[in-house]
């Protein structure tokens, strides 16, 4: 694993094939940083799918309204969290390989729980969704999730944790 610099803002997603530790960046995009620790540390992300995965593209997961198992698997990717959506934190960061991206509908401030992850440079995306975090290690497992939109029998994330808490 990763040499951890700031717990604080670093997350831990257990997949089936490894950890992905993510360094998140609240200088630049602290809503959605935080967010996305309120959700780990609740256990809201433990279990979910991820519901469209695109080769060459990204992994997106993060539903955790319809994407828990017993959820509806056929709604997974229309849902949220209970919280309020996010007003975006556009940067000139770049979704690059590896970079979190929040997921929204076509109304930039429509962020919540979900999110993706690049398999390549994007940078088609930049400026207009939020990258919030990017992966320190473990890239060769998310390049292994199940690819499909939705994959028949979608990967799940585990556990994601704080690294502070773990």
């Amino acid at each position: 694993m990763a040499d951890i610099k700031d717990p604080e803002n670093t997350i831990i997603i257990e997949l089936k094939d490894g950890p992905v530790v993510i360094e998140l960046l609240p200088e630049v995009a602290p809503k959605h940083s935080a967010r996305m620790k309120e959700l780990a540390r609740a256990g809201k992300y433990d279990g979910v799918a991820f519901h469209r995965v695109i080769d060459g593209f990204m992994a997106q997961t993060g539903d955790v309204e319809h994407g828990r198992e017993g959820g509806d698997a056929r709604r997974a990717g229309t849902g949220g969290s209970d919280l309020p959506d996010l007003p975006a934190e556009f940067s000139k960061l770049p979704h690059s390989r590896g970079t979190l991206g929040a997921a929204r509908s076509s109304n930039p401030n429509s962020a919540n729980s979900q999110f993706f992850i690049n398999f390549k440079d994007n940078d088609f995306l930049n400026g207009q969704y939020t990258v919030y975090g990017r992966v320190v290690s473990g890239m060769e497992f998310v390049d292994k999730i199940t690819r499909g939109e939705p994959p028949a029998n979608p990967d799940r994330m585990i556990s994601v944790k704080v690294a502070a808490d773990a």
